[in-house]
């Protein structure tokens, strides 16, 4: 598939396998950083908002604590709530604003409240499932977000009860300034990019950050409103009231049953990462573009490089041909008063299975060639119709030297078969196989030509040029062996060599 791409393309190619990897690597790690980042925001989460509720747990502890003292007072013992009104006004200058101290009964009059002056009437209270638990259980009890029957404005009210002989005779309520939870959730904000909320047990906000003017006293939104009595200490997505994505957790008191809630901007993670992955990827795709640029620049000059090269091939292939026909011309001038026509011929044709082994390595650049093609170039003029010379073997890739002395070798068989031996009637065939032997270690070459239904076959009485080149030019040039068997049936000649 490789070997039809053009230079420019492997070229682009292995630029790109360098520098595309190294891209998804950064935003490999970009990712996992971000990853890591929203596994610590989680957790930062999580203790903002636990930081919350123990800071209300604290703030309602104190408050618990001080109307407790209230509750135990001499003059609520004696009934006295005129001489109660002197430690109320003490307690709720404590605290800024206007807050109120009230005391009732659990028929539900009003029977003392510190902001209104002493002897004019008292309004009715408003009934309130929590204030009845507290004759019922005598125990401190801390209500959802209401509208005050005197302020008119949105308040919570913890309760504790004045007892008496064990049972629960009034109930000291105390109305803290929602400015206390402001407090708490300013004290425990990191920064702006935060969201902040306490909410009731009905789901209603005591206290927020951002806008709280616009939100105290109101639902949370759907999304957060499902969660609140369903979720636990877990992180979960919601989007604000202003429309900002959060990471949210909340942690709901146990003591009060109010919820904390906070959350931090989803951008605050995203907006750093995308810019990361932004620049990674710009200067990944500079680098593509200048290693591409550089690419496309190199495969013009190897082209040309190429060319020239290719140039200088045909003008040696080109000269090497009128070489060989000089040496052709000579030799003919040389045997020109000769009577010895054989000899000339069998000049011309070790000359012509010289310029065929020439001609397949000058199309392969001297690279070397298949074995199959070797061998086909040399025996093609001495192959008939009926293909009469058969081959057989594996593919097997073999050098220059070796492709030059096998097509000398297979010549001269050739032209001694078409003379003297199966070649030369219409009957006699050729068989050419070859394996490949000695393993991956030392891998060699057998290769055998066997002649048959040629004329009868004797053995020579002296050995001739053509024999010794085989013999010896194998041995010689190749490394290898050459076994010539002249058998009556047909010869047989068996080549071993080393394949390289």
């Amino acid at each position: 598939m490789f070997r039809n791409l053009t230079l420019r393309v492997r070229l682009a190619l292995l630029v790109g396998g360098t520098v595309l990897p190294l891209i998804v690597f950064a935003g490999v790690l970009i990712v996992s950083d971000y990853n890591d980042d929203r596994r610590n925001a989680d957790d930062r989460v999580l203790q903002v908002s636990r930081g919350i509720r123990q800071a209300l747990d604290r703030e309602m502890q104190g408050i618990v604590g001080g109307l407790v003292v209230l509750a135990n007072s001499r003059a609520l013992a004696a009934d006295d709530f005129e001489g109660f009104r002197i430690s109320a006004d003490a307690f709720v200058r404590l605290f800024p604003g206007h807050p109120a101290i009230s005391i009732g009964d659990e028929a539900g009059d009003q029977l003392f409240n510190s902001s209104v002056p002493a002897g004019a009437p008292l309004p009715p209270r408003t009934p309130r499932v929590e204030r009845d638990s507290v004759f019922r259980t005598g125990k401190p009890t801390f209500s959802p977000v209401f509208i005050g029957s005197v302020t008119k404005m949105p308040i919570v009210t913890v309760s504790v009860p004045v007892l008496r002989n064990g049972n629960a005779l009034y109930d000291v309520s105390f109305n803290p300034p929602l400015e206390v939870f402001q407090h708490i959730l300013e004290q425990q904000r990191p920064s702006e990019e935060w969201t902040m909320s306490i909410f009731d047990q009905q789901g209603r906000n005591i206290a927020r950050l951002p806008n709280p003017e616009r939100t105290i006293g109101q639902s949370a939104s759907p999304q957060l409103l499902d969660r609140l009595f369903s979720a636990t200490e877990a992180p979960f997505p919601t989007v604000s009231r202003e429309g900002v994505e959060l990471i949210t957790v909340i942690s709901r008191s146990d003591s009060t049953g109010w919820i904390a809630v906070s959350g931090i901007a989803k951008s605050t993670l995203t907006a750093p990462a995308l810019t990361n992955l932004v620049i990674a990827l710009s200067i990944g795709g500079l680098l593509l573009l200048i290693g591409l640029g550089f690419a496309l620049r190199m495969a013009s000059q190897i082209a040309r490089g190429e060319a020239l090269h290719q140039l200088l091939i045909n003008e040696l292939n080109h000269r090497v041909k009128n070489t060989l026909a000089t040496v052709q011309s000579v030799a003919a001038q040389t045997f020109r008063g000769a009577s010895d026509t054989e000899a000339r011929q069998k000049f011309n044709s070790r000359l012509v299975g010289l310029g065929s082994a020439h001609d397949l390595l000058s199309a392969s650049e001297w690279k070397g060639a298949d074995i199959r093609e070797a061998l086909a170039a040399v025996i093609a003029p001495f192959q008939s119709a009926g293909g009469r010379i058969a081959m057989t073997g594996p593919p097997l890739q073999i050098d220059a030297r070796t492709v030059t002395m096998l097509a000398m070798v297979i010549q001269e068989l050739a032209t001694n078969a078409a003379k003297y031996g199966a070649l030369s009637n219409p009957e006699g065939r050729v068989a050419i196989d070859w394996e490949k032997t000695g393993g991956n270690a030392e891998p060699r070459v057998a290769l055998r030509w066997v002649e048959r239904s040629g004329p009868p076959v004797k053995e020579p009485q002296r050995s001739g040029f053509g024999s010794g080149l085989i013999q010896q030019g194998v041995a010689a040039q190749l490394g290898g062996r050459a076994k010539l068997t002249f058998k009556p049936e047909g010869l047989v000649c068996e080549l071993d060599f080393p394949l390289r």
